[in-house]
């Protein structure tokens, strides 16, 4: 019997807010919350890539995973990953924290089951070693992270992980509409739902039976997201979808920085540009005039599409 209570739609990678001291930015993070809540989303994705959770202690992952869950107070699901060792054991010791903090699934970095030159078969067995020392009501996820390296699901790791009951929600970033169709076809009647992570592919992805989009331009257009996985079975979405397709080539500037400034500057959210993945010194001033120039073109297309 299929259980899955997690809501199509879109899902931000959150961002994680940091004073100009580099302590994280527990006022600035409740700001963001309250925005994506107040923008249309559906679900929330903490301790992530664009949270820089490989630059967290375990402590900070834990404490953002927390706060999240509790400042979202039930309006919206929470998820969270936060397992960045190496080791299994650490891993065990990182999930179990994480789960206890009461989020409502618990997300697998798939790189983490094994290294870039291992198989699937030892990625399998490394990953019911952790199935088997996280508690039986936890629900998990997955979460194909691009670093250190992407490892993304084949369809006999799919449809295993799929069948087992306990995988949720999956953050695919292949890129690769074939592979999404695979990744749905075998998910089909399970708990697993995948969740896009591609502009260029979402709207293909959302008619072959994608749940929704849980990727990096949510952090600036999650209300044009939202139009466009709510209603594109309805309406003809092709021209939202090329927008937003273009406008997400501004993910390979200097993000999360500019994502940081966005929010800063045009959504009132009193939060520092300052990261621990790359120096906010990055972001030039011919970036900051393109990241200008997507607020007014989503601002345009807002009025148009909404």
């Amino acid at each position: 019997m299929v259980d899955n209570n997690f809501p199509g739609g879109v899902w931000p990678v959150m961002l994680t807010p940091f004073t100009k001291e580099n302590n994280v930015d527990y006022n600035a993070l409740g700001e963001l919350i309250e925005w994506y809540i107040r923008n249309g989303v559906s679900g929330l994705f903490a301790v992530c890539q664009s949270s820089e959770m490989f630059f967290l202690s375990l402590e900070e992952r834990v404490e953002i995973a927390r706060f999240v869950k509790e400042k979202a107070a039930g309006r919206v699901p929470v998820i969270a990953s936060g397992h960045i060792s190496d080791s299994l054991e650490d891993q065990v010791t990182e999930l179990n924290a994480v789960a206890k903090t009461g989020v409502d699934a618990v997300i697998l970095i798939t790189n983490r089951m094994a290294k870039q030159d291992e198989s699937d078969e030892i990625w399998y067995s490394n990953l019911e070693k952790l199935l088997d020392q996280i508690p039986a009501d936890v629900k998990l996820g997955f979460y194909e992270c691009p670093y250190p390296y992407k490892r993304v699901l084949t369809k006999e790791l799919t449809e295993k992980s799929a069948q087992s009951g306990r995988f949720y929600f999956l953050k695919d970033t292949s890129c690769d509409i074939r592979n999404i169709e695979m990744k749905l076809s075998v998910c089909r009647d399970t708990n697993l739902k995948v969740y896009n992570a591609n502009t260029a592919t979402l709207l293909e992805s959302l008619k072959l039976g994608a749940a929704g989009y849980s990727g990096v331009m949510a952090n600036s257009q999650c209300r044009l997201y939202d139009r466009l996985t709510r209603d594109f079975a309805a309406e003809d979405m092709s021209d939202l979808s090329d927008f937003l397709t273009a406008c997400a080539l501004i993910e390979y500037q200097c993000y999360p920085v500019n994502a940081k400034y966005y929010l800063g500057k045009y959504e009132n959210i009193s939060m520092e540009t300052t990261c621990r993945t790359k120096s906010d010194t990055l972001l030039t001033e011919t970036f900051k005039k393109e990241v200008d120039v997507l607020y007014r073109l989503t601002k345009k297309a807002e009025k148009k599409y909404l």
